[in-house]
């Protein structure tokens, strides 16, 4: 059995040793109990008072409690998650090692929680625009665009939340979201159909003679497998044994970053490159771009709001654009593999 350690005198004093508090604070620990396979509420915002005060005292009089009734609180969460948070002591208290841990998470959540109230205070749900999209696709694609919807549009607020998790439409958080998905040409939601392409740094060393050749002497990166690479070669008379893929990327933007970087030679999807292509940060490898089973498309939580309408027809707009510089980028390839066979 372990010793137990008083550090309040029972009740405030009044007889029978509880207080009016102590029953509320025992109601309201029932009332926070949780559902079955969920962690109930009820102690925890109190433990994270007394943890940050390091005073059960002072912790009851910031949270208006007696120290009698959030002592009791705290032992009866300590109950229910089967965790020591409290080391209790004569005249003192000190938060244990796991309290200190739970201590921590607590403070982290309730920060988030009161950002999320403070932006949900501040939304206007017929001007605010959330949309979604991966890390990648949001940085090299989406936000060096948005100044043209914003310039567009000055009196919507769009906010951009970038994840690799897809989030639930149906909440209330996202208005839209650009996903990943494998593409087929039906369906009605795909914005763009990826294509790869072969992409290098303008820093990268390159040996005299036909360019194509010169590239194939550098490592060939990919994004988890060089398949693609493989496919691409043997496309254009080039055999891929003995070539360098030792290079892999999780994710697709770490892999333009990584051409950029003169790592390497790239094959990127296109989407994900076109703005370092545009600015001459990349340069297109001699070989045509290959199509990808992959492609983005737009999702909306209610298609028929106004907000919805104006996102969609700009992202559209801004997709159209984009297939048009690849195939113009297409046209200078072909006419540069021309070029570099006549070398």
């Amino acid at each position: 059995m372990k010793p137990s350690f008083r550090e309040d005198p029972p009740g405030d004093g009044r007889s029978g040793g509880r207080s009016e508090q102590d029953a509320a604070a025992d109601a309201q620990a029932r009332d926070f109990e949780g559902s079955p396979g969920r962690i109930g509420l009820g102690g925890l915002v109190e433990f994270e008072s007394v943890a940050r005060h390091g005073s059960i005292a002072l912790a009851a009089q910031a949270l208006g409690k007696s120290p009698s009734a959030l002592s009791q609180q705290v032992k009866q969460l300590e109950a229910r998650l089967g965790l020591a948070l409290v080391d209790r002591r004569a005249r003192s208290i000190a938060i244990t090692g796991q309290g200190r841990a739970l201590a921590a998470t607590v403070s982290r959540l309730l920060d988030a929680l009161e950002q999320e109230v403070h932006a949900l205070r501040q939304d206007d749900p017929e001007t605010t625009l959330r949309v979604t999209a991966t890390h990648s696709h949001a940085i090299k694609w989406l936000i060096p665009r948005l100044h043209r919807f914003t310039g567009r549009h000055p009196a919507f607020d769009l906010r951009v939340e970038v994840s690799d998790q897809v989030m639930d439409l149906q909440d209330g958080r996202i208005d839209a979201a650009l996903r990943y998905v494998q593409a087929r040409d039906a369906d009605a939601d795909l914005l763009y159909r990826e294509q790869l392409v072969a992409v290098y740094s303008p820093d990268l060393p390159l040996a005299a003679g036909p360019v194509a050749q010169a590239l194939l002497r550098h490592p060939l990166l990919h994004e988890h497998s060089p398949q693609g690479w493989k496919d691409l070669l043997a496309a254009n008379g080039h055999t891929p044994a003995h070539r360098d893929f030792s290079r892999s990327y999780s994710h697709g933007g770490l892999l333009v970053q990584a051409a950029v970087a003169a790592q390497g030679v790239a094959l990127v999807p296109y989407s994900l490159a076109c703005e370092d292509l545009a600015q001459r940060r990349l340069l297109p490898a001699p070989w045509a771009p290959v199509p990808s089973a992959y492609g983005y498309c737009l999702l909306l939580a209610q298609p028929q709001s106004t907000k919805a309408r104006l996102l969609s027809d700009w992202l559209h707009a801004e997709a159209r654009d984009t297939l048009a510089a690849l195939q113009a980028l297409s046209g200078d390839v072909l006419h540069r593999k021309a070029t570099d066979a006549a070398a």
